[in-house]
Protein backbone atom coordinates (compact mmCIF):
# COMPACT_ATOMS: atom_id res chain seq x y z
CA UNK A 1 0.00 0.00 0.00
CA UNK A 2 1.37 3.67 -0.90
CA UNK A 3 1.20 6.18 1.75
CA UNK A 4 1.28 10.09 1.48
CA UNK A 5 2.07 12.86 3.06
CA UNK A 6 -0.68 14.49 5.68
CA UNK A 7 -2.31 16.92 3.64
CA UNK A 8 -1.18 15.51 0.30
CA UNK A 9 -4.11 15.16 -2.26
CA UNK A 10 -4.98 11.18 -2.67
CA UNK A 11 -5.28 10.49 -6.60
CA UNK A 12 -8.10 8.33 -7.67
CA UNK A 13 -10.27 8.21 -4.75
CA UNK A 14 -13.23 9.33 -6.70
CA UNK A 15 -13.37 9.65 -10.68
CA UNK A 16 -15.54 12.28 -10.31
CA UNK A 17 -17.83 14.49 -8.75
CA UNK A 18 -21.36 15.29 -10.71
CA UNK A 19 -21.56 19.12 -11.03
CA UNK A 20 -23.57 21.27 -13.62
CA UNK A 21 -26.39 19.08 -13.69
CA UNK A 22 -29.81 19.82 -12.95
CA UNK A 23 -31.94 18.01 -10.21
CA UNK A 24 -34.69 15.65 -10.95
CA UNK A 25 -37.73 17.84 -12.46
CA UNK A 26 -39.91 15.61 -9.41
CA UNK A 27 -42.44 16.16 -6.79
CA UNK A 28 -43.72 19.24 -8.70
CA UNK A 29 -47.71 20.46 -8.81
CA UNK A 30 -47.74 20.26 -12.45
CA UNK A 31 -51.02 22.15 -12.36
CA UNK A 32 -49.56 25.22 -10.35
CA UNK A 33 -46.70 26.02 -12.16
CA UNK A 34 -48.56 26.03 -15.72
CA UNK A 35 -49.57 29.56 -15.24
CA UNK A 36 -51.13 30.08 -18.92
CA UNK A 37 -53.29 26.62 -18.29
CA UNK A 38 -55.09 28.43 -14.66
CA UNK A 39 -55.52 31.30 -16.30
CA UNK A 40 -57.22 29.66 -19.53
CA UNK A 41 -59.84 27.63 -16.86
CA UNK A 42 -60.73 31.17 -15.70
CA UNK A 43 -61.02 32.87 -18.50
CA UNK A 44 -63.25 29.45 -20.33
CA UNK A 45 -65.88 29.26 -17.01
CA UNK A 46 -64.14 26.24 -15.30
CA UNK A 47 -62.30 27.55 -12.51
CA UNK A 48 -64.83 25.53 -10.36
CA UNK A 49 -62.95 22.64 -11.15
CA UNK A 50 -59.41 24.08 -10.41
CA UNK A 51 -59.31 22.34 -6.46
CA UNK A 52 -59.66 18.61 -8.50
CA UNK A 53 -56.99 20.27 -10.98
CA UNK A 54 -54.56 20.89 -8.07
CA UNK A 55 -54.85 17.54 -6.95
CA UNK A 56 -53.97 15.91 -10.03
CA UNK A 57 -51.05 18.32 -11.08
CA UNK A 58 -49.52 16.87 -7.73
CA UNK A 59 -50.35 13.23 -8.33
CA UNK A 60 -49.08 13.66 -11.87
CA UNK A 61 -45.61 15.56 -11.00
CA UNK A 62 -44.93 13.16 -8.28
CA UNK A 63 -42.38 10.77 -8.26
CA UNK A 64 -44.44 7.40 -8.06
CA UNK A 65 -46.49 8.43 -10.42
CA UNK A 66 -43.84 9.36 -12.97
CA UNK A 67 -41.97 5.43 -12.26
CA UNK A 68 -44.98 4.40 -13.04
CA UNK A 69 -45.62 6.59 -16.53
CA UNK A 70 -41.73 5.47 -17.04
CA UNK A 71 -42.29 1.11 -16.32
CA UNK A 72 -45.66 1.20 -18.32
CA UNK A 73 -43.46 2.06 -21.41
CA UNK A 74 -40.59 -0.45 -20.78
CA UNK A 75 -42.53 -3.02 -19.93
CA UNK A 76 -44.98 -3.07 -22.99
CA UNK A 77 -47.90 -4.67 -23.15
CA UNK A 78 -48.63 -8.39 -23.94
CA UNK A 79 -50.63 -10.54 -26.17
CA UNK A 80 -51.60 -14.24 -25.15
CA UNK A 81 -54.03 -15.68 -27.80
CA UNK A 82 -54.24 -18.78 -26.21
CA UNK A 83 -53.97 -20.62 -22.47
CA UNK A 84 -51.68 -23.66 -21.92
CA UNK A 85 -54.12 -26.01 -23.03
CA UNK A 86 -54.30 -24.14 -26.27
CA UNK A 87 -58.12 -23.03 -25.66
CA UNK A 88 -58.56 -19.38 -27.28
CA UNK A 89 -57.59 -16.37 -24.64
CA UNK A 90 -57.51 -13.29 -26.56
CA UNK A 91 -56.19 -11.69 -23.94
CA UNK A 92 -53.82 -8.49 -23.28
CA UNK A 93 -51.47 -8.30 -20.23
CA UNK A 94 -50.27 -4.74 -18.84
CA UNK A 95 -47.67 -4.32 -16.42
CA UNK A 96 -49.18 -3.07 -13.36
CA UNK A 97 -47.52 0.61 -13.66
CA UNK A 98 -49.68 0.88 -16.26
CA UNK A 99 -53.22 -0.39 -14.32
CA UNK A 100 -52.43 2.28 -12.17
CA UNK A 101 -51.97 5.43 -14.23
CA UNK A 102 -55.13 4.59 -15.83
CA UNK A 103 -56.91 3.60 -12.86
CA UNK A 104 -55.76 7.51 -11.29
CA UNK A 105 -56.96 8.94 -14.64
CA UNK A 106 -60.24 7.15 -14.51
CA UNK A 107 -60.98 8.27 -10.87
CA UNK A 108 -60.43 11.83 -11.51
CA UNK A 109 -62.95 11.47 -14.28
CA UNK A 110 -60.22 12.19 -16.97
CA UNK A 111 -62.92 10.20 -19.20
CA UNK A 112 -66.20 10.73 -18.84
CA UNK A 113 -66.84 13.57 -16.54
CA UNK A 114 -68.52 16.30 -19.09
CA UNK A 115 -71.00 13.56 -19.65
CA UNK A 116 -71.76 11.98 -16.19
CA UNK A 117 -72.17 16.07 -14.78
CA UNK A 118 -72.53 18.54 -17.62
CA UNK A 119 -72.51 21.66 -16.18
CA UNK A 120 -71.27 24.65 -17.31
CA UNK A 121 -67.70 24.48 -18.47
CA UNK A 122 -67.46 20.84 -17.68
CA UNK A 123 -66.34 19.80 -20.88
CA UNK A 124 -63.39 22.32 -20.23
CA UNK A 125 -62.88 20.95 -16.90
CA UNK A 126 -62.48 17.29 -18.44
CA UNK A 127 -59.91 18.69 -21.21
CA UNK A 128 -57.45 19.92 -18.58
CA UNK A 129 -57.52 17.14 -16.83
CA UNK A 130 -57.19 15.00 -19.66
CA UNK A 131 -54.03 17.16 -20.28
CA UNK A 132 -52.54 16.69 -16.95
CA UNK A 133 -52.32 12.94 -17.13
CA UNK A 134 -51.30 12.57 -20.53
CA UNK A 135 -48.81 15.32 -20.12
CA UNK A 136 -46.49 12.83 -17.98
CA UNK A 137 -48.19 8.94 -20.01
CA UNK A 138 -49.69 9.92 -22.89
CA UNK A 139 -50.32 6.09 -23.80
CA UNK A 140 -53.11 5.22 -21.56
CA UNK A 141 -54.76 8.30 -22.94
CA UNK A 142 -55.95 6.43 -25.87
CA UNK A 143 -58.65 4.65 -23.95
CA UNK A 144 -59.52 7.34 -21.57
CA UNK A 145 -60.52 9.39 -25.32
CA UNK A 146 -62.47 6.87 -26.49
CA UNK A 147 -64.39 6.23 -23.58
CA UNK A 148 -65.31 10.18 -23.59
CA UNK A 149 -65.65 10.08 -27.15
CA UNK A 150 -67.80 7.03 -27.74
CA UNK A 151 -70.58 8.22 -25.40
CA UNK A 152 -71.59 10.94 -28.42
CA UNK A 153 -72.30 7.96 -30.72
CA UNK A 154 -73.71 5.27 -27.90
CA UNK A 155 -76.10 7.59 -26.27
CA UNK A 156 -79.05 7.53 -29.22
CA UNK A 157 -79.06 3.84 -29.07
CA UNK A 158 -80.94 2.60 -25.43
CA UNK A 159 -80.31 -0.60 -26.08
CA UNK A 160 -76.65 0.12 -25.85
CA UNK A 161 -76.90 2.72 -23.88
CA UNK A 162 -79.16 1.40 -20.81
CA UNK A 163 -76.89 -0.92 -19.78
CA UNK A 164 -73.44 0.77 -20.86
CA UNK A 165 -73.87 4.44 -20.26
CA UNK A 166 -73.60 3.77 -16.30
CA UNK A 167 -70.74 1.49 -16.96
CA UNK A 168 -69.28 4.65 -18.72
CA UNK A 169 -69.62 7.05 -16.38
CA UNK A 170 -68.06 5.22 -13.56
CA UNK A 171 -65.14 6.18 -11.75
CA UNK A 172 -63.72 2.85 -10.80
CA UNK A 173 -60.99 0.95 -12.61
CA UNK A 174 -61.35 -2.61 -13.28
CA UNK A 175 -58.97 -4.10 -15.70
CA UNK A 176 -60.45 -7.59 -15.38
CA UNK A 177 -62.19 -9.64 -18.48
CA UNK A 178 -64.96 -10.96 -16.27
CA UNK A 179 -66.94 -13.59 -17.23
CA UNK A 180 -68.53 -15.33 -14.43
CA UNK A 181 -70.06 -11.90 -13.17
CA UNK A 182 -70.73 -7.86 -14.24
CA UNK A 183 -68.29 -5.04 -13.34
CA UNK A 184 -69.70 -1.96 -12.32
CA UNK A 185 -67.27 -0.16 -14.70
CA UNK A 186 -66.12 0.14 -18.73
CA UNK A 187 -63.37 1.37 -21.06
CA UNK A 188 -64.64 1.44 -24.77
CA UNK A 189 -62.17 0.70 -27.83
CA UNK A 190 -62.44 1.05 -31.45
CA UNK A 191 -61.89 -0.79 -34.50
CA UNK A 192 -62.50 0.80 -37.80
CA UNK A 193 -59.28 0.46 -40.10
CA UNK A 194 -58.72 -2.67 -42.34
CA UNK A 195 -55.33 -3.18 -44.13
CA UNK A 196 -56.47 -2.83 -47.77
CA UNK A 197 -58.43 0.53 -46.88
CA UNK A 198 -56.87 2.36 -44.30
CA UNK A 199 -58.35 6.15 -44.06
CA UNK A 200 -61.14 4.72 -46.29
CA UNK A 201 -63.63 2.78 -43.92
CA UNK A 202 -65.88 2.22 -47.16
CA UNK A 203 -63.36 0.17 -48.70
CA UNK A 204 -63.49 -2.32 -45.54
CA UNK A 205 -64.87 -6.08 -46.21
CA UNK A 206 -66.17 -7.24 -42.59
CA UNK A 207 -69.28 -7.71 -43.05
CA UNK A 208 -72.46 -8.57 -40.73
CA UNK A 209 -75.37 -10.74 -40.96
CA UNK A 210 -78.80 -9.62 -39.50
CA UNK A 211 -79.53 -11.94 -36.16
CA UNK A 212 -83.36 -9.84 -35.74
CA UNK A 213 -83.62 -7.23 -33.52
CA UNK A 214 -80.76 -5.45 -33.12
CA UNK A 215 -78.21 -7.76 -32.77
CA UNK A 216 -75.42 -9.13 -35.70
CA UNK A 217 -72.93 -11.43 -36.25
CA UNK A 218 -69.97 -10.30 -37.82
CA UNK A 219 -67.06 -12.04 -39.61
CA UNK A 220 -64.02 -10.00 -41.02
CA UNK A 221 -60.72 -8.28 -39.85
CA UNK A 222 -59.56 -5.19 -38.38
CA UNK A 223 -55.52 -4.12 -39.17
CA UNK A 224 -55.92 -1.54 -36.20
CA UNK A 225 -57.57 -2.56 -33.18
CA UNK A 226 -56.96 0.48 -30.35
CA UNK A 227 -57.02 -0.65 -26.87
CA UNK A 228 -58.03 -4.24 -27.46
CA UNK A 229 -58.15 -4.84 -24.02
CA UNK A 230 -61.11 -3.00 -23.47
CA UNK A 231 -65.22 -3.64 -22.28
CA UNK A 232 -66.83 -2.91 -25.61
CA UNK A 233 -65.68 -1.90 -29.17
CA UNK A 234 -67.09 0.44 -31.89
CA UNK A 235 -66.88 -1.27 -34.93
CA UNK A 236 -67.28 -0.82 -38.91
CA UNK A 237 -69.11 -3.47 -40.91
CA UNK A 238 -71.16 -3.73 -44.31
CA UNK A 239 -74.69 -5.04 -43.53
CA UNK A 240 -77.01 -7.12 -44.49
CA UNK A 241 -80.65 -8.10 -43.48
CA UNK A 242 -83.16 -10.32 -45.10
CA UNK A 243 -80.41 -11.24 -48.04
CA UNK A 244 -80.30 -7.04 -48.47
CA UNK A 245 -77.25 -4.90 -48.57
CA UNK A 246 -77.69 -1.95 -45.62
CA UNK A 247 -74.15 -0.15 -46.33
CA UNK A 248 -71.92 -0.12 -43.78
CA UNK A 249 -73.30 0.34 -40.00
CA UNK A 250 -71.71 1.24 -36.55
CA UNK A 251 -72.05 -1.67 -34.39
CA UNK A 252 -71.36 -2.10 -30.61
CA UNK A 253 -69.18 -5.29 -29.92
CA UNK A 254 -69.15 -6.32 -25.92
CA UNK A 255 -66.57 -8.35 -24.92
CA UNK A 256 -68.52 -10.39 -22.82
CA UNK A 257 -71.84 -11.48 -24.01
CA UNK A 258 -74.76 -10.62 -22.02
CA UNK A 259 -75.43 -13.78 -21.07
CA UNK A 260 -72.36 -14.06 -19.90
CA UNK A 261 -69.85 -15.94 -22.38
CA UNK A 262 -66.80 -14.71 -24.34
CA UNK A 263 -67.57 -12.94 -27.51
CA UNK A 264 -65.39 -14.20 -30.75
CA UNK A 265 -62.35 -11.45 -30.27
CA UNK A 266 -59.68 -12.89 -31.57
CA UNK A 267 -55.93 -11.21 -31.05
CA UNK A 268 -53.84 -11.60 -33.69
CA UNK A 269 -50.81 -9.82 -32.38
CA UNK A 270 -49.95 -6.05 -31.03
CA UNK A 271 -48.41 -3.75 -33.43
CA UNK A 272 -44.93 -2.75 -32.49
CA UNK A 273 -45.25 0.97 -32.82
CA UNK A 274 -42.78 3.82 -33.38
CA UNK A 275 -44.42 5.43 -30.33
CA UNK A 276 -47.43 4.95 -27.82
CA UNK A 277 -45.79 1.77 -26.50
CA UNK A 278 -47.72 1.50 -23.22
CA UNK A 279 -50.91 1.36 -25.34
CA UNK A 280 -51.72 -1.79 -26.89
CA UNK A 281 -53.08 -1.70 -30.31
CA UNK A 282 -54.10 -4.90 -32.18
CA UNK A 283 -54.69 -6.80 -35.43
CA UNK A 284 -58.07 -8.73 -34.58
CA UNK A 285 -60.15 -10.89 -36.16
CA UNK A 286 -64.22 -11.23 -36.25
CA UNK A 287 -65.89 -14.94 -36.92
CA UNK A 288 -69.35 -15.22 -35.38
CA UNK A 289 -68.63 -12.12 -33.47
CA UNK A 290 -71.47 -10.81 -31.71
CA UNK A 291 -72.52 -6.63 -32.11
CA UNK A 292 -75.12 -4.72 -31.29
CA UNK A 293 -76.50 -1.79 -33.99
CA UNK A 294 -75.50 1.52 -33.07
CA UNK A 295 -77.49 4.48 -34.86
CA UNK A 296 -79.41 3.64 -38.03
CA UNK A 297 -78.42 0.43 -40.73
CA UNK A 298 -75.82 1.86 -43.09
CA UNK A 299 -75.77 4.95 -41.50
CA UNK A 300 -72.39 3.94 -39.93
CA UNK A 301 -70.59 7.26 -40.62
CA UNK A 302 -73.30 9.05 -39.64
CA UNK A 303 -73.29 7.21 -36.25
CA UNK A 304 -69.68 7.42 -35.59
CA UNK A 305 -68.52 10.98 -36.84
CA UNK A 306 -69.59 12.57 -33.31
CA UNK A 307 -67.42 9.94 -31.88
CA UNK A 308 -64.65 10.79 -34.39
CA UNK A 309 -65.22 14.53 -33.85
CA UNK A 310 -64.43 14.06 -29.91
CA UNK A 311 -61.47 11.63 -30.40
CA UNK A 312 -59.95 14.54 -33.00
CA UNK A 313 -60.40 17.00 -30.36
CA UNK A 314 -58.45 14.43 -28.04
CA UNK A 315 -55.25 14.63 -30.33
CA UNK A 316 -54.92 18.30 -29.98
CA UNK A 317 -55.43 18.42 -26.09
CA UNK A 318 -52.94 15.30 -26.45
CA UNK A 319 -50.51 17.10 -28.53
CA UNK A 320 -50.95 19.97 -26.37
CA UNK A 321 -49.83 18.04 -23.37
CA UNK A 322 -47.30 16.65 -24.73
CA UNK A 323 -45.81 20.32 -25.61
CA UNK A 324 -46.14 21.19 -22.33
CA UNK A 325 -44.40 18.62 -21.01
CA UNK A 326 -41.38 19.51 -23.64
CA UNK A 327 -41.38 23.08 -22.32
CA UNK A 328 -41.73 22.51 -18.72
CA UNK A 329 -38.31 20.37 -19.16
CA UNK A 330 -36.59 22.09 -21.45
CA UNK A 331 -37.06 25.28 -19.43
CA UNK A 332 -35.97 23.29 -16.40
CA UNK A 333 -32.97 22.21 -17.69
CA UNK A 334 -31.98 25.31 -18.93
CA UNK A 335 -32.47 27.06 -15.35
CA UNK A 336 -30.41 24.50 -13.85
CA UNK A 337 -27.37 24.41 -16.36
CA UNK A 338 -24.43 26.27 -16.83
CA UNK A 339 -22.64 26.39 -19.72
CA UNK A 340 -20.00 29.54 -21.25
CA UNK A 341 -20.44 30.88 -17.66
CA UNK A 342 -24.13 31.74 -17.40
CA UNK A 343 -27.18 29.56 -17.24
CA UNK A 344 -28.63 28.51 -20.53
CA UNK A 345 -31.53 30.40 -19.50
CA UNK A 346 -29.95 33.57 -19.24
CA UNK A 347 -28.03 33.03 -22.92
CA UNK A 348 -30.52 34.82 -25.24
CA UNK A 349 -30.74 32.12 -27.81
CA UNK A 350 -31.33 29.99 -25.79
CA UNK A 351 -34.16 32.35 -24.38
CA UNK A 352 -35.38 32.98 -27.30
CA UNK A 353 -35.94 29.48 -28.57
CA UNK A 354 -37.74 28.51 -25.18
CA UNK A 355 -40.03 31.77 -25.38
CA UNK A 356 -41.25 30.41 -28.96
CA UNK A 357 -41.47 26.70 -28.02
CA UNK A 358 -43.36 28.45 -24.80
CA UNK A 359 -46.20 30.07 -27.15
CA UNK A 360 -46.22 27.62 -29.32
CA UNK A 361 -47.75 25.41 -26.63
CA UNK A 362 -49.92 28.22 -25.17
CA UNK A 363 -51.31 28.49 -28.68
CA UNK A 364 -52.39 24.50 -28.96
CA UNK A 365 -53.60 24.62 -25.53
CA UNK A 366 -55.57 27.50 -25.94
CA UNK A 367 -57.35 25.89 -29.54
CA UNK A 368 -57.86 23.00 -27.41
CA UNK A 369 -59.41 24.60 -24.72
CA UNK A 370 -61.95 26.36 -27.13
CA UNK A 371 -62.69 23.66 -28.65
CA UNK A 372 -63.55 21.85 -25.62
CA UNK A 373 -66.16 24.86 -24.71
CA UNK A 374 -68.18 23.93 -27.80
CA UNK A 375 -68.95 20.82 -27.05
CA UNK A 376 -70.06 21.89 -24.31
CA UNK A 377 -73.79 20.23 -22.97
CA UNK A 378 -75.42 24.33 -23.58
CA UNK A 379 -73.59 24.64 -26.99
CA UNK A 380 -75.22 27.24 -29.00
CA UNK A 381 -76.16 25.81 -33.26
CA UNK A 382 -73.44 28.34 -33.65
CA UNK A 383 -71.14 26.69 -31.72
CA UNK A 384 -71.68 23.39 -33.32
CA UNK A 385 -71.32 25.00 -36.31
CA UNK A 386 -67.74 26.16 -35.49
CA UNK A 387 -67.05 23.26 -33.88
CA UNK A 388 -67.76 20.88 -37.50
CA UNK A 389 -64.38 23.57 -38.97
CA UNK A 390 -62.74 24.65 -36.05
CA UNK A 391 -61.80 20.74 -34.99
CA UNK A 392 -60.48 19.63 -38.06
CA UNK A 393 -58.55 22.72 -38.73
CA UNK A 394 -56.98 22.44 -34.90
CA UNK A 395 -56.25 19.12 -35.47
CA UNK A 396 -54.35 19.38 -39.16
CA UNK A 397 -52.46 21.65 -37.93
CA UNK A 398 -51.91 21.61 -33.61
CA UNK A 399 -51.04 17.77 -34.50
CA UNK A 400 -48.36 19.11 -37.52
CA UNK A 401 -46.58 21.06 -34.96
CA UNK A 402 -46.29 18.09 -32.24
CA UNK A 403 -43.15 16.37 -33.52
CA UNK A 404 -40.87 19.43 -34.39
CA UNK A 405 -41.72 20.78 -31.17
CA UNK A 406 -40.44 18.02 -28.80
CA UNK A 407 -37.48 17.75 -31.19
CA UNK A 408 -36.92 21.47 -30.38
CA UNK A 409 -36.98 21.15 -27.10
CA UNK A 410 -35.27 18.07 -26.83
CA UNK A 411 -32.35 19.74 -28.64
CA UNK A 412 -32.60 21.98 -25.50
CA UNK A 413 -31.18 18.99 -22.88
CA UNK A 414 -28.11 18.44 -25.22
CA UNK A 415 -27.29 14.64 -25.46
CA UNK A 416 -29.10 14.07 -22.33
CA UNK A 417 -32.48 14.35 -24.31
CA UNK A 418 -31.26 11.63 -26.41
CA UNK A 419 -31.29 9.39 -24.01
CA UNK A 420 -34.47 7.38 -22.98
CA UNK A 421 -33.65 7.88 -19.14
CA UNK A 422 -34.86 11.69 -20.19
CA UNK A 423 -38.69 11.65 -20.77
CA UNK A 424 -38.20 14.05 -24.16
CA UNK A 425 -37.21 10.57 -25.87
CA UNK A 426 -40.40 9.18 -25.24
CA UNK A 427 -42.28 12.54 -26.01
CA UNK A 428 -40.28 12.83 -29.22
CA UNK A 429 -41.51 8.94 -30.22
CA UNK A 430 -44.95 9.45 -29.08
CA UNK A 431 -46.35 13.00 -30.83
CA UNK A 432 -46.63 11.71 -34.23
CA UNK A 433 -49.42 9.37 -33.62
CA UNK A 434 -51.56 12.55 -32.75
CA UNK A 435 -51.00 13.57 -36.10
CA UNK A 436 -51.76 9.96 -37.81
CA UNK A 437 -54.65 9.12 -34.95
CA UNK A 438 -58.07 9.61 -36.75
CA UNK A 439 -56.86 10.76 -40.15
CA UNK A 440 -53.46 11.90 -41.00
CA UNK A 441 -52.50 15.09 -42.61
CA UNK A 442 -54.33 15.14 -46.01
CA UNK A 443 -57.34 13.22 -44.52
CA UNK A 444 -57.69 16.04 -42.15
CA UNK A 445 -57.26 18.90 -44.90
CA UNK A 446 -59.85 17.25 -47.38
CA UNK A 447 -62.32 17.12 -44.48
CA UNK A 448 -61.76 20.90 -43.60
CA UNK A 449 -62.57 21.33 -47.48
CA UNK A 450 -65.93 18.52 -46.90
CA UNK A 451 -66.71 21.10 -43.66
CA UNK A 452 -66.58 24.32 -45.84
CA UNK A 453 -68.67 22.96 -49.23
CA UNK A 454 -71.15 21.13 -47.48
CA UNK A 455 -72.12 23.34 -44.68
CA UNK A 456 -72.00 27.02 -45.33
CA UNK A 457 -72.67 28.06 -41.57
CA UNK A 458 -69.63 26.27 -40.38
CA UNK A 459 -67.34 29.18 -42.47
CA UNK A 460 -69.79 32.04 -41.36
CA UNK A 461 -69.43 30.49 -37.76
CA UNK A 462 -65.04 30.80 -38.19
CA UNK A 463 -65.16 34.04 -39.85
CA UNK A 464 -67.60 35.26 -36.67
CA UNK A 465 -64.97 33.95 -34.45
CA UNK A 466 -62.12 35.49 -35.94
CA UNK A 467 -63.96 39.10 -36.19
CA UNK A 468 -64.29 39.28 -31.85
CA UNK A 469 -60.38 40.12 -32.86
CA UNK A 470 -60.85 42.83 -36.05
CA UNK A 471 -58.70 45.89 -35.06
CA UNK A 472 -56.55 44.30 -32.49
CA UNK A 473 -53.59 43.25 -34.86
CA UNK A 474 -52.73 44.58 -37.93
CA UNK A 475 -50.80 40.96 -39.10
CA UNK A 476 -53.93 39.43 -38.08
CA UNK A 477 -56.41 41.27 -39.97
CA UNK A 478 -54.50 41.07 -42.99
CA UNK A 479 -53.67 37.67 -42.39
CA UNK A 480 -57.22 36.77 -42.15
CA UNK A 481 -58.35 39.10 -44.88
CA UNK A 482 -56.22 36.45 -47.37
CA UNK A 483 -57.24 33.32 -46.12
CA UNK A 484 -60.57 34.24 -46.20
CA UNK A 485 -59.90 35.41 -49.47
CA UNK A 486 -58.55 32.35 -50.26
CA UNK A 487 -61.27 30.19 -49.12
CA UNK A 488 -63.64 32.44 -51.62
CA UNK A 489 -61.53 31.68 -54.52
CA UNK A 490 -61.05 27.75 -53.91
CA UNK A 491 -64.93 27.81 -53.29
CA UNK A 492 -65.42 28.77 -56.65
CA UNK A 493 -62.69 26.65 -58.21
CA UNK A 494 -63.63 23.35 -56.32
CA UNK A 495 -61.03 21.54 -58.93
CA UNK A 496 -58.00 23.25 -57.36
CA UNK A 497 -59.52 23.05 -54.09
CA UNK A 498 -57.79 19.68 -52.91
CA UNK A 499 -53.94 20.65 -53.79
CA UNK A 500 -54.78 23.97 -51.42
CA UNK A 501 -56.16 21.60 -49.20
CA UNK A 502 -53.60 22.08 -46.18
CA UNK A 503 -52.59 25.99 -47.48
CA UNK A 504 -56.22 26.85 -46.48
CA UNK A 505 -55.90 24.76 -43.22
CA UNK A 506 -52.57 26.26 -41.97
CA UNK A 507 -54.16 29.47 -42.72
CA UNK A 508 -56.94 29.08 -40.81
CA UNK A 509 -55.42 27.24 -37.74
CA UNK A 510 -53.04 30.17 -37.08
CA UNK A 511 -55.56 32.73 -37.54
CA UNK A 512 -57.82 30.94 -34.80
CA UNK A 513 -54.91 30.22 -32.56
CA UNK A 514 -53.90 34.01 -33.17
CA UNK A 515 -57.26 35.38 -32.29
CA UNK A 516 -57.17 33.43 -29.24
CA UNK A 517 -53.91 34.79 -27.72
CA UNK A 518 -55.16 38.13 -28.06
CA UNK A 519 -58.11 36.87 -26.07
CA UNK A 520 -56.51 34.89 -23.36
CA UNK A 521 -53.13 35.50 -23.31
CA UNK A 522 -50.75 38.75 -22.07
CA UNK A 523 -50.35 40.74 -24.39
CA UNK A 524 -46.81 40.54 -25.18
CA UNK A 525 -47.62 36.92 -25.56
CA UNK A 526 -49.83 37.62 -28.21
CA UNK A 527 -48.27 40.35 -30.21
CA UNK A 528 -45.04 37.90 -30.31
CA UNK A 529 -47.20 34.80 -31.21
CA UNK A 530 -48.50 37.25 -34.17
CA UNK A 531 -45.85 38.79 -35.40
CA UNK A 532 -43.36 35.37 -35.25
CA UNK A 533 -46.15 33.46 -36.93
CA UNK A 534 -47.69 36.03 -39.50
CA UNK A 535 -45.65 38.88 -39.61
CA UNK A 536 -42.42 39.72 -41.75
CA UNK A 537 -39.92 38.62 -39.32
CA UNK A 538 -41.29 35.34 -38.81
CA UNK A 539 -38.54 32.10 -39.20
CA UNK A 540 -39.30 28.31 -40.65
CA UNK A 541 -37.32 27.52 -36.89
CA UNK A 542 -38.16 28.17 -33.26
CA UNK A 543 -36.23 30.98 -31.48
CA UNK A 544 -36.25 33.43 -34.42
CA UNK A 545 -38.67 36.10 -32.42
CA UNK A 546 -39.23 39.48 -34.24
CA UNK A 547 -36.55 42.16 -32.81
CA UNK A 548 -37.30 43.47 -29.53
CA UNK A 549 -38.83 40.47 -27.72
CA UNK A 550 -38.81 40.26 -24.13
CA UNK A 551 -38.13 36.49 -24.31
CA UNK A 552 -37.31 36.55 -20.64
CA UNK A 553 -40.51 37.55 -19.42
CA UNK A 554 -42.10 34.91 -21.76
CA UNK A 555 -40.18 32.31 -20.20
CA UNK A 556 -40.81 33.38 -16.94
CA UNK A 557 -44.41 32.92 -17.41
CA UNK A 558 -44.00 29.17 -18.10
Amino acid sequence: MTSFARGQRVIGAATHYVENQPPWRVDVDEYALNAPLGAAMRGFGAEWAEDDLRAAGVLVGSGPFQRDAHLANVHTPLAHAHDRWGFRLDEVEYDPSYHRVIAEAVARGAHTSAWADPRPGAHVARAAMFMLFAQVEPGHACPVSMTHAAVASIEGSPWVADEWLPRLYSREYDPRLIVDGGKASALIGMAMTEKQGGSDVRAGTTVGESMGGHAYQLTGHKWFCSAPMSDGFLVLAHTRSGGVDEGLTCVFVPRILPHGMRNVFRIQRLKDKLGNRSNASAEVEFDGTIGFLIGEPGRGVRAIIEMVQRTRLDCVLGTAAGMRQSVAEAVWHARGREAFAALLVDQPAMTAVLADLALEYEAAMLAGLRLAQLFEAEASDRDVALRRLATPVSKYWVCKRGPHHAYEALECLGGNGYTETFPLARRYREQPVMAIWEGSGNVIALDVLRALTRDRESGEAFADELATTAGSSAILDRHVERTLALLQRLAAEPDEAPSQARRLSEDLALAFQASLMLRHAPGQDADTFIAARLGEERGAQYGVLPSGTDAAAIVARH
